[in-house]
């Protein structure tokens, strides 16, 4: 991925470590690497309550320039363990990796910039590779062709609940006025999205009865309304895995099924698959 074949010696070894989790000195890497994360994470989530930043302030601090100081060598040594480095530097995660430590070393000159730091919870995403769990990328792969799939109806719906928001808040705004609490026609709206949704926060509320007539009638068209883009995606998704499953082949060797259909060897034995 990152010109794994233009390594060799201590910098291939070094790629096998860092990059791959097949081996027990990656799967060390990368669980080891995970723990620092959630700790990092932690610490930085604890040094926004007031206080405890108050009262362990500087343990807090020394964490994360440890962890800065770390997640810094890392990134160099990616950096160095590849035969492609711009490729890595501008990956997903090349970016979220440099990400990670910046902010640190911003914040010796911008305050606050530190607590960007929770953008390392995405680095777990790494957690994938440690546990094996490939098999779920076929669901994913499934999941965003049902949701691609569906895109095109999901916005004409949310384009008509947003002309439905506007001309029941607007109603709303004429019937209840400002004396209401209705003071303009954006917080009109803001109500009618609230109480469509059925989230119903309860912060302004129809006191005449055209009002709550009208809101009652937008409470029930919010219980059919939230199901409308749950049944499409759900149409989709099943259209989708049935493509999903007749395109796939087993192993003629082994036996083991499920597998794609552009698969050239079996993923449990390694046989060549017979199209």
């Amino acid at each position: 991925m990152y010109g794994k074949e233009k390594l060799s010696g201590w910098r291939l070894r070094l790629h096998v470590i860092i990059f791959e989790a097949d081996t027990p000195a990656g799967k060390f890497f990368d669980l080891a690497l995970l723990i620092v994360i959630l700790l990092s994470v932690v610490a930085i989530m604890l040094e926004s309550v007031e206080e405890i930043r108050a009262e362990y302030g500087t343990t807090l601090r020394v964490i994360e320039y440890c962890v800065t100081g770390l997640f810094t060598i890392e990134y160099i040594l990616r950096i160095v363990s590849t035969g492609k480095p711009w490729r890595y530097i501008f990956s997903f995660f090349g970016i979220v990796d440099m990400i990670s430590f910046l902010p640190t070393y911003l914040s010796f000159f911008l305050v606050g910039s530190q607590f960007m730091l929770v953008i390392r919870a995405i680095r777990l995403l790494r957690v994938f590779r440690v546990l094996k769990l490939t098999r779920y990328l076929g669901e994913a792969a499934v999941l965003r062709r049902a949701l691609s799939n569906s895109f095109e109806k999901i916005i004409v719906f949310l384009g008509t609940v947003l002309v439905l928001t506007v001309i029941i808040g607007a109603a709303m705004y004429l019937i209840e006025g400002p004396e209401n609490g209705f003071t303009s026609i954006p917080k009109s709206i803001y109500w009618s999205i609230v109480t469509l949704t059925t989230v119903g926060y309860g912060d302004i509320s129809p006191q005449t009865v055209p009002g709550q007539m009208l809101a009652s009638i937008v409470m029930l068209m919010g219980y059919g309304i939230i199901a409308v883009p749950t049944g499409l995606v759900s149409v989709e998704y099943s259209r989708a895995f049935q493509s999903s499953i007749s395109a796939e082949t087993s192993c003629q060797n082994c036996g083991t099924a499920e597998l794609p259909a552009d698969s050239n060897f079996c993923k449990s034995c390694g046989h060549p698959i017979n199209h």
